[in-house]
């Protein structure tokens, strides 16, 4: 085989292999999006709270856990990452009951006891269903809570609904900046399915903003988190947690910021 030949083989195979890794991104791209979804509709075990169906626009059932507040403070709606279980956050939920917030938790559609596909326009449309529901279900004022992947559910679901404060943890700019910095080499622009642009989008969150980041972060980088900070519209703050990654950042002291900011809303100090 002469050389051009040679050359010719090794760019045709490096071009098909280039295709192929383009499909396989472009075809699993929702598995690696979405981990936590699971193929059984059996709610898991009530660890916390009390077991609650909320019913979406699009004939979805989502599975929550929930624990009512005083009527006096607000409850917050929170928004997990992907893949990660409401069963896990009983400590959350013992902490704000402690001082009388309620809390509600949802299982996104296609994670565990939900039914459906999990999506981008799924998951938005899950976040201002379970808002809808909290509204009915709770007299109280709603604080939206949203981490990492759920921090576009609740920038999404603050800019649509009229809650009264915005707790974003570990959030990014877009998933869609995420994905280019991943697969640098491959056209995301063009394959990506669920941009999930929080950063078109927060600037319709008007309500209070706190912004809480590990500066450990490899998942989602800090500098992600620090852009959709800058485009955020005033009023709002961001606390850095030195020490903290993006699986790590629950500890006392972040449950700390959060009651301290959620009760200060009460108080009118923000």
């Amino acid at each position: 085989m002469s050389a051009t030949k040679l050359l010719l083989t090794l760019l045709l195979m490096a071009a098909f292999a280039y295709v192929s890794l383009v499909g396989l991104i472009y075809l699993s791209q929702r598995a690696l999006l979405y981990p936590g979804a699971s193929a059984t509709l059996a709610p898991e075990h009530a660890s916390w709270g009390e077991n609650v169906s909320i019913s979406t626009p699009d004939g979805e059932t989502l599975h929550g856990l929930y624990v009512q507040g005083e009527s006096s403070k607000p409850s917050v709606l929170f928004f997990l990452g992907n893949a990660d279980r409401i069963s896990n956050y009983g400590f959350l939920a013992q902490a704000l009951a402690a001082r009388g917030i309620g809390l509600l938790a949802i299982s996104y559609r296609g994670y565990p006891g939900s039914t459906g596909s999990p999506s981008e326009n799924g998951l938005l449309t899950d976040g201002i269903a379970a808002f809808d529901w909290l509204s009915v279900h709770s007299e109280c004022e709603i604080v939206v809570l949203g981490q990492s992947l759920g921090s576009g559910v609740a920038v999404n679901t603050a800019g649509q609904r009229p809650a009264v404060a915005v707790i974003l943890v570990s959030a990014y700019l877009s998933v869609l900046s995420l994905a280019q910095t991943y697969y640098s080499f491959f056209p995301i622009s063009l394959l990506i399915k669920d941009p999930f642009r929080s950063d078109l989008k927060i600037a319709k969150v008007r309500q209070p903003k706190l912004f809480i980041h590990g500066r450990r972060d490899d998942i989602i980088p800090l500098s992600s988190g620090e852009a959709l900070y800058r485009t955020a519209p005033e009023p709002k703050q961001m606390l850095i947690y030195d020490g903290s990654g993006h699986n790590d950042i629950w500890d006392e002291r972040m449950v700390g910021d959060v009651i301290r900011f959620v009760e200060a809303l009460k108080r009118g100090v923000i």
